[in-house]
């Protein structure tokens, strides 16, 4: 009895200990996140992309898909043989069968039943290349090809090594928040995951640049970056609430996966949401989506990434490479954006300010490649003397032009207008002020630096009317 005792208290004891813990993580979660929220909706971070050129995007992009090489490694590394069998399907139905369509049967009111050719290897390249490979684990899993040993390396190549999670998973379960308590908050919780929001939001702008080139689509306007921002906190504000452990952003492997399916619709990505919705509340689905082996999700990962590094560098086009300035920024944003973090990674705690949560800050940022080798590539491009032709400005902002009429401003990016109520906003003045709506009209500077050129074009015109207030006495006397 009493041995039960103790082992019901060690039990309800890891618990609260657990339990405690989530609650701090949901916290820091939730305050750095509505920080996310007014940085978007206030449009601080649009009011930045006007200093933003394609020496920061390169060095950013890039280093999204360059630092992630360690995660490719711990994947592909459990099975080489099937990793290279994921990669091989991908590029073979990708690149060398995209052309090819297959018959397919098919129904409309004029044709009725009818026979169309469907390109089934152009836009389903990732999906085939999973099941296939997918199915060979699963044959090599059965004549027990691979080991059983749970300890090995290769185990993670098994069908059936995530079997106990879609046991133990629920039917149903919809997550409510505080289901792990009332979340608390701390000073050090909250700036180590303001750390982790502001790489999160430098990652996001990224993948937005990243998405609009592989969507051959304009770049994002300073609007859709804002209202994209918020997006991302409002529902890392619902993260946290519900405990889920983590924040919401963008994905680069998603990114990625446009460049070889091409596939941009968003009806496509909306649907992929509801599946993971669905997947969410009903726990056997979610789980059976884990019991994906690494190797397979490996080979996919490397392609993914391989295409926002590809993005990256593809945004040279805009830069004149003969230039020395250009070439400096560039080189030394991706080496030194790749080195330091490596550096703080083997030697932990080096930073030492003094302040336990600056300390936290600095690491979290400073661990970050694509943080710091775009920020430095931001600092070099806006400093170092340059014309905005060799610095590829002029090429960058052809991407968006705008013509003003009598009605209004009417431009290429409607891509980015809010479905069915951008007319409606339109017609609303007010609705030119609030930066994270289409008809944002201050994309290039703030409201305030707005106001005081108002104020210095009202003192150049004193200034004038009191120059000319002489000749006019003049003319009077005479």
């Amino acid at each position: 009895m009493t041995a039960t005792m103790d082992n019901s208290t060690v039990q309800l004891d890891r618990t609260e200990i657990w339990q405690s813990r989530m609650r701090e993580i949901q916290g820091g979660i939730i305050v750095a996140s509505i920080t996310q929220v007014v940085i978007g909706c206030t449009g601080i971070l649009g009011m930045l992309l006007q200093f933003i050129g394609p020496l920061t995007i390169v060095p950013t992009i890039t280093l999204v898909g360059l630092s992630l090489i360690d995660v490719s490694l711990r994947f592909c590394e459990k099975q080489w043989g099937i990793t290279a069998l994921t990669i091989f399907l991908v590029f073979l139905f990708s690149l060398y069968l995209r052309n090819i369509s297959l018959p397919f049967p098919a129904w409309n009111r004029e044709k009725r039943c009818h026979i169309t050719r469907y390109p089934v290897f152009k836009l389903l390249p990732v999906l085939l290349a999973v099941i296939i490979s997918w199915g060979v684990c699963g044959i090599l899993t059965a004549t027990d090809t691979f080991t059983d040993i749970k300890n090995a390396t290769e185990y993670a190549a098994r069908t059936d090594g995530r079997i106990e999670a879609l046991h133990n998973a629920n039917w149903f379960f919809f997550p409510y928040p505080g289901q792990w308590g009332t979340p608390t908050v701390s000073l050090a919780s909250y700036m180590a995951m303001l750390a982790a929001t502001i790489t999160s939001i430098i990652e996001s702008v990224g993948d937005y640049y990243a998405c609009a080139r592989l969507s051959c689509v304009s770049p994002p306007p300073a609007h859709a970056v804002n209202r994209g921002i918020a997006i991302e906190g409002f529902g890392s504000v619902i993260s946290g609430a519900v405990g889920s452990g983590g924040a919401t952003t963008s994905y680069s492997q998603n990114v990625g996966a446009i460049g070889f399916t091409k596939v941009a619709s968003r009806r496509a990505f909306q649907t992929a949401g509801l599946i993971l919705v669905l997947c969410g509340i009903f726990g056997k689905f979610g789980a059976l989506l884990t019991m994906m082996p690494d190797p397979v999700l490996g080979g996919i990962v490397v392609i993914s990434f391989g295409m926002v590094t590809s993005v990256g560098i593809s945004t040279l086009q805009f830069v004149n490479l003969s230039s020395g300035r250009n070439l400096c920024i560039i080189g030394s944003s991706l080496m030194i954006g790749l080195m330091l973090p490596r550096y703080l990674q083997k030697n932990k705690g080096v930073i030492q300010t003094g302040n336990i949560e600056a300390d936290q800050v600095l690491t979290v940022l400073l661990s970050t490649s694509m943080f710091v080798g775009g920020m430095l590539g931001f600092i070099l491009d806006n400093t170092v003397p340059g014309t905005d032709e060799e610095r590829g400005i002029l090429k960058w902002r052809k991407q968006i032009t705008v013509k003003t009429g009598d009605e209004g401003d009417t431009n290429n990016l409607s891509t980015y207008d809010l479905p069915f109520i951008t007319p409606l906003l339109r017609r609303c003045k007010c609705a030119s002020f609030v930066p994270f709506l289409p008809t944002f009209k201050f994309t290039s500077a703030s409201i305030l630096t707005t106001l005081c050129r108002k104020g210095r074009k009202k003192d150049k015109i004193n200034s004038s009317s009191k120059q000319e207030s002489p000749i006019e006495d003049f003319k009077t006397k005479l």
